[in-house]
């Protein structure tokens, strides 16, 4: 599968890098040529041993290296590198490349590499969320490197939160993606709507919902990976647009109306991914309602919101149009008749009352259902691996339409 691919694995120095040797094995079996490169703490969890057996190649760890076949050591460990990858990648490993320093064979290999280059951030909750790591990050994603997001769980701290290194599987995903990019999208305009709209109740409160925004934001990043022109249309989110996306932040469903309708026209694929409020309040107030002693309650009058979805149905003309349904019960039925009543040519659905399918989480397992009666059940799998089986069911789509 990787013929002629040349892989820089950096390892640095943290609890996950064990992690790296199921990496490397991989990579190396389905035949890259993986060149280790790890700092001196990185040693301290994983032998370099142990690398060099899987991999077949010296590991390197010093810059200076001297004997047949070396030159320049991080010159040459970056020459020619297909992809370069950091896993586990600590705080000080990412504020050291986002700051250009290069004080040790990986950082000096980092800045001699010209090829795509990708980090999977693993450390303590705090540490990832700090203000400084979260700067860093986001200089690297600006510089054009891939960023895996840490995954929630049990850390080896003993606290829980973020900072976990997502599976292996979820990592092979990712260099499966950057190695071998698909390009079937390209010529297309796909638009995706993510995330929750916001109906205010007065100038500081308003009502929403728990989507995450991850499943539409996962989608996006799909679409541009093979080849899109994709505007992403989101809602209120903690989350980075995907590089190469073209982002417009709306608040209301209204506003998203009318966000989605001004790009339409012009669309190839339209993916309603985005957890739109059925109500809003009919008259916001002005300013804050203040609490009063007289009652114990407060009354809000709710009116419809526009049907985003229902209106993309009526208005489509060459449009591919996907919908989603997000169901606690009878998820086959209603889905069914969504995708009948709004006209869709996609509908899909899934249990958000599922602790590994719902809302902020960072895996799903849908059903698609197609207008001409098909239905696909994708396994159990991160959001991102996801957002490709449904885009591979849109492609299908556009595939029957050109015959």
């Amino acid at each position: 599968m990787f013929a002629n691919k040349k892989v820089v694995l950096g390892i640095s120095g943290g609890i996950a890098a064990y992690k790296a040797a199921d990496i490397a094995s991989w990579l190396t079996k389905n035949g890259a040529d993986v060149r280790c490169v790890m700092t001196k703490h990185a040693t301290e969890f994983i032998s370099p041993v142990v690398l060099q057996a899987l991999t077949g190649h010296a590991v390197v760890q010093e810059e200076f290296v001297t004997g047949p076949g070396w030159g320049i050591v991080h010159i040459d460990t970056a020459a020619d590198a297909d992809l370069l990858v950091i896993i586990p990648a600590t705080a000080n490993i990412i504020a050291k490349i986002a700051n250009g320093i290069a004080d040790d064979a990986l950082t000096s290999t980092v800045l001699a590499a010209t090829c795509p280059c990708m980090v999977a951030p693993a450390m303590n909750t705090n540490m990832y969320r700090n203000a400084a790591t979260q700067h860093n990050l986001q200089v690297l994603a600006e510089r054009g490197w891939h960023i895996l997001k840490p995954a929630c769980g049990h850390l080896a701290c003993g606290t829980v939160g973020e900072g976990k290194l997502p599976a292996v599987e979820v990592i092979e995903e990712e260099i499966t993606g950057l190695l071998l990019p698909r390009r079937d999208f390209a010529g297309q305009k796909v638009l995706v709507t993510a995330g929750p709209t916001s109906e205010p109740i007065d100038p500081v409160r308003y009502i929403s919902n728990r989507s995450s925004g991850k499943m539409g934001y996962a989608i996006a990043e799909a679409a541009v990976a093979r080849g899109a022109e994709v505007v992403l249309v989101s809602g209120r989110t903690n989350l980075q647009p995907p590089k190469g996306v073209r982002l417009v932040n709306i608040g209301s469903a209204q506003q998203m109306l009318e966000a989605v309708l001004a790009e339409y026209e012009t669309c190839d694929v339209v993916i309603k991914a985005a957890a739109v409020a059925d109500y809003r309040v009919a008259t916001p107030a002005d300013h804050k309602i203040k609490k009063t002693d007289d009652t114990d309650e407060l009354v809000l009058h709710l009116v419809k919101n526009p049907d985003i979805l229902a209106e993309l149905g009526r208005r489509k003309q060459h449009q591919l149009l996907v919908g989603f349904a997000a169901e606690t019960n009878n998820v086959e039925e209603y889905a069914k008749k969504k995708l009948v009543k709004k006209n869709t040519d996609l509908l899909v659905a899934n249990d958000v009352s599922r602790p590994d399918a719902g809302f902020d989480v960072d895996t799903n397992q849908v059903i698609i259902f197609s207008a001409d009666g098909g239905k696909i059940t994708p396994p159990l799998a991160s959001k991102r691996k996801t957002a490709d089986y449904i885009l591979d069911a849109v492609q299908d789509k556009l595939a029957a339409r050109s015959k």
